[in-house]
This record gives structure tokens, C-alpha cells and sequence, in this order.
């Protein structure tokens, strides 16, 4: 899987990617928005995991790096809802998009130029007829970037996360919406 933008190249990730995505997963900056940050343990079991949906589902998200210079800047794709957290939005959507970039890059518009590029390809090649993103009711730069995006807050859909407990002060979450152009006419 290999997407090209203007600036990045958003591919599949690779086992030498470990030690980049455990820096920005790691870094308490980046996760203010999530419940912890991550050990570098955990960042090789979710690469591991997304490098196993990519093989099976032919898309997870990926690793994003800068054209220019092939620099790694964090993440950023398509994946399926887990069932859990499926359950407890309205609609039951399948499909999310997201996106986690080293704060080196914050401010220069790189997420949402990789996530348009993942909603192009989600609706013209995998025909999804919707994707979701949802964050921290408190996620002001991710909600600004689903904006940018073409995405519509659904309030409605607003969700208390199931994978965290109650009364978490980030169990509150929004939900932004898009539709496919395509199937929207």
C-alpha cells in the first residue's frame, strides 16, 4: 500500500519503523489527547497489529514519511472500528479515519494532506460509502483538522468511550462524519 501527496508518502508500515512510531507514541505531548503514552512494547504490539489488519483487511493505518527526504512524521489511515467502540456510535460505522504526527510537524497542514488522500482512496477504490473520526470531546487541533477534511460534527453520535472508564476525564468523544461524494449524488 503506497499513497503519494504533494509532501508525503503514506505507506504500509515496515518493521524499521519501530523505533520512529515509539517516539511519537511515546511522547506525552502528542498523547495529552489519550489515556496514557505508549511503551515501546506496546508501540511494536500495535505495529505488529496493524501490520497483520494490513495484510488481512488490505488497509490499516500507516506510516507517513516526507517525500523530500523520506523523514518519518507519524501515522495516519483508515482502519475498522473495533466492535466495541462500533457499538457505542450511532450508526454503527465501520470505518475510521486518524492520524498522530510528531509535534516537529504539527502546524503544516501535514494531516490533513495525508487524510485526504486516505478519504480519496477509501471512497474511489474501496468504495466505502462513509467514514467516521472521532476524539476527545477536548481534541480542538483533531477536530479542526476533521474540518479541513470536508467532515460534519455529528452530535448526535457523541459517545462516552467504552474502553475507558467511567468518569475518565477523556471518556467523552465527538464524532465528525463524511459521506462518499460518489455515492452521495
Amino acid at each position: 500500500m503506497r499513497l503519494e501527496t504533494e509532501r508525503l508518502v503514506l505507506r504500509s508500515w515496515e518493521s524499521r519503523d519501530h523505533a520512529s512510531l515509539a517516539a511519537v507514541l511515546g511522547d506525552a505531548e502528542v498523547r495529552r489527547f489519550y489515556p496514557t503514552v505508549a511503551t515501546p512494547e506496546q508501540t511494536r504490539a500495535q505495529l505488529e497489529f496493524s501490520i497483520e489488519k494490513q495484510a488481512a483487511m488490505g488497509f490499516h493505518f500507516g506510516a507517513a514519511e516526507l517525500r523530500s527526504t523520506g523523514q518519518f512524521v507519524g501515522l495516519v489511515g483508515l482502519g475498522y472500528i473495533p466492535e466495541e467502540t462500533r457499538a457505542a456510535i450511532r450508526g454503527q460505522p465501520a470505518v475510521e479515519i486518524g492520524w498522530q504526527f510528531d509535534k516537529a510537524f504539527w502546524g503544516q497542514g501535514l494531516a490533513p494532506e495525508g487524510a485526504r488522500a486516505w478519504l480519496t482512496y477509501g471512497f474511489e477504490t474501496l468504495q466505502l460509502a462513509e467514514v467516521v473520526a472521532f476524539t476527545f470531546v477536548g481534541n480542538l487541533p483533531s477536530q479542526r483538522v476533521m474540518k479541513k477534511i470536508g467532515m460534519m460534527r455529528d452530535a448526535d453520535a457523541d459517545f462516552e468511550h467504552p474502553r475507558l472508564a467511567p468518569g475518565h476525564p477523556l471518556r467523552s468523544h465527538v464524532v465528525y462524519r463524511i459521506a462518499n461524494p460518489a455515492l452521495d449524488a
